[in-house]
């Protein structure tokens, strides 16, 4: 590999940190009668696109080491996942662990493919790969956490959750799922301990005003019109809808609306953000609010 070529490669990889951060366009919205925001879905990155097309070139002509033939998997299958295309993402995935078995990050990925399958066992398998990789992976404790709560394992999930809480009390969205966990077990006590790490939040920070809702502070038109309120890039408002949505579908089935729970799910799923926690398993969350809505057979 000559010195300009292994350059470009650098390069992309530099390019591929926008994997970390939101797809830059712009989304324009309207507001309904009842206050739900309708916003344009997110559509992908340009440069998203030309990474991508710039890795399939070095995936298929580069001459790489196993461990960087790896590494250009895994980075390409992360770019497939924020588009959205699953299926390629998944054979990147496994492509590189065949290359590199010792990859914690690409069992995460799988693991979180698997549990919104509903195939829970193997997703355990795979996170428990990720965590005796690398102990301190914080988000394979929140992923399997996720595939123990999806897995109606309510009591294991907590301490997975409470673990990736411990990990950063500051941080609003390890509240709510340690929140959301807790409330399978006790519902009063999940309140009770959001409630206290409310405390441990900072008062200006977006997963605040979502925690804010769940405990009753803000009204859903509050946590919409403070969705608009310091961004810093074009996506962050569709992001920022993505999860709202998402939340109060959640306090929506908790109170029993379960309809509007529905059109909530609905509505995270067309922000586009695919890539998100949210829209990961607000279809999972659909699935279950249509089981749970199905009239029961013989009534």
């Amino acid at each position: 590999m000559n010195l300009n070529f292994r350059a470009t490669i650098f390069a992309l990889l530099a390019m591929a940190g926008l994997l970390n951060s939101g797809c830059a366009t712009t989304a324009s919205a309207t507001t309904d009668n009842q206050g739900q925001l309708l916003v344009a879905p997110l559509l992908p990155d340009y440069k998203m696109e030309i990474t991508l097309a710039k890795l399939n070139e070095v995936i298929a002509k580069a001459k790489l080491t196993q461990e960087q033939l790896a590494r250009f998997h895994y980075d390409r299958g992360v770019i497939y996942d924020r588009l959205g295309l699953r299926i390629m993402a998944r054979i990147d995935f496994h492509e590189s662990l065949k290359l590199q078995p010792d990859m914690a990050d690409a069992y995460n990925f799988i693991g979180i493919y698997y549990t919104q399958e509903g195939e829970f066992d193997a997703a355990y398998e795979a996170f428990d790969s990720a965590l005796e990789l690398a102990p301190d992976y914080d988000y394979a404790y929140l992923n399997r956490g996720l595939a123990l709560y999806y897995g109606e394992r309510p009591q294991l999930a907590v301490a997975d959750m409470r673990a990736f809480w411990q990990k950063d009390p500051t941080d609003g969205y390890r509240a709510l799922w340690l929140y959301l966990a807790q409330e399978r077990v006790d519902a009063k006590q999940a309140l009770a301990t959001l409630q206290l790490n409310r405390q441990q939040l900072h008062d200006d920070a977006w997963a605040t005003v979502l925690v804010d809702f769940v405990l009753g502070k803000v009204s859903s038109q509050q946590v919409f019109a403070l969705a608009k309120q310091g961004l810093k890039t074009p996506s962050e408002y569709v992001e920022r809808l993505c999860e709202a949505y998402f939340y109060l579908a959640k306090v929506a089935e908790h109170q029993q609306q379960n309809d509007k729970a529905a059109s909530y799910l609905r509505l995270a799923l067309a922000t586009n953000i695919y890539d998100f926690v949210e829209h990961r398993y607000a279809r999972v969350e659909l699935a279950l609010l249509a089981n749970a809505m199905a009239p029961v057979q013989g009534s």
